[in-house]
């Protein structure tokens, strides 16, 4: 009888094709950009909500770059939305109304901001990062309310005068332009974020966030990895902050409220974490909630959002918003 042959070791998946299908775009994926860009159009009347939508949207995006993809827990990312709305509004009001330079402005603060308090990031337990960017929110709230010569203090920075966007169209009441504004910058940082953590910078940034001990032995620097990730997201966060002032002509001292980081970590709790789309999705089903609920209920809409968010925990989002999927899966583990 002849010797069997050895078994051969399964061949380890090629990293390259994996980084390549990952970053694959879904077949619907145009298809619901394409009616996400009709809907002002489609729904006058909803353009304003559809603009607010766009731009927590963004905001959470930049919160799932540093908690989905770095592991970062942060309940002070509210202060770069703030520091690039304030920054934005004034460029407007005292130098120039345009408003892509504007947004370049609020996006170049966001990003010098979240490159200096990096540094408080890179060393500690997650706690410590928590209590350290909540604490950052904190210290830019007081200094805008106490800087009232400058930013308008309790009164907020008013009297924000945009120029027509490209220099043609002009902000309507109706919102319009700027929901097709808002909607178009995060639709381009989307695209970039995704090429970014969907490639091999993105693969290591990853291993740091699953075992940065690991990611240390086989030679990647954490520090860097992570001083970096929250500089770019600090940056979509300022653009955020930015396109909230220039759409509103106003920046208050809300825009850095422990409720923006809170809502912008809810809609990352409905939507899920690390994959981009969660904090799109979790920004549509959150701001919709908020203003059906509120409708219904003005006085208690947050015990609501709050049920729902109770019930979305304990059960689960797969159950929740796929029950179907989720009875197929159990009926096949069924012996």
């Amino acid at each position: 009888m002849s010797p069997r042959p050895p078994m051969q070791a399964s061949a380890p998946p090629d990293a390259r094709q994996h980084l390549l299908a990952a970053a694959r775009r879904p077949r619907l994926e145009p298809l619901l950009w394409l009616l996400a860009f009709a809907l002002p159009a489609l729904m006058p009347g909803q353009a304003l909500i559809i603009n607010e939508i766009a731009i927590v949207a963004l905001f959470a995006l930049s919160l799932d770059l540093v908690l989905g993809f770095a592991g970062i827990v942060t309940l002070g990312h509210a202060a770069f939305l703030g520091f690039g709305a304030y920054s934005a509004a004034l460029f407007a009001k005292h130098l120039h109304p345009d408003p892509l330079l504007g947004l370049a402005v609020g996006t170049a603060a966001g990003t010098a901001l979240g490159a200096l308090c990096s540094l408080t990031i890179m060393r500690g337990s997650d706690l410590t990062r928590l209590m350290v960017t909540l604490g950052m929110s904190l210290i830019l709230l007081e200094l805008a309310n106490k800087l009232d010569f400058l930013t308008g203090g309790a009164d907020g920075l008013q009297g924000v005068v945009m120029g027509p966007l490209l220099g043609r169209f002009e902000f309507d009441l109706s919102g319009k332009t700027a929901a097709w504004y808002s909607l178009s910058v995060l639709l381009v940082l989307f695209m970039l974020a995704r090429r970014w953590v969907h490639s091999p910078w993105g693969a290591t940034l990853m291993a740091v966030r699953d075992n940065p001990l690991r990611a240390t032995a086989i030679g990647l620097s954490v520090p860097a990895r992570l001083a970096a990730v929250y500089t770019v997201a600090a940056g979509m966060a300022g653009a955020a902050g930015a396109l909230l002032a220039q759409t509103s002509g106003f920046a208050s001292l809300d825009v850095f409220a422990l409720e923006r980081s809170a809502d912008a970590v809810l809609m990352l709790v409905i939507g899920g974490v690390g994959w981009l789309y969660g904090g799109l999705i979790g920004a549509i089903v959150f701001k919709l909630l908020h203003d059906v609920v509120s409708a219904l209920t003005p006085q208690y809409w947050i015990f609501w959002i709050g049920l729902f968010l109770v019930v979305l925990t304990l059960v689960g989002r797969e159950r929740l918003m796929h029950p179907w999927r989720w009875l197929a899966m159990r009926r096949k583990e069924r012996p």
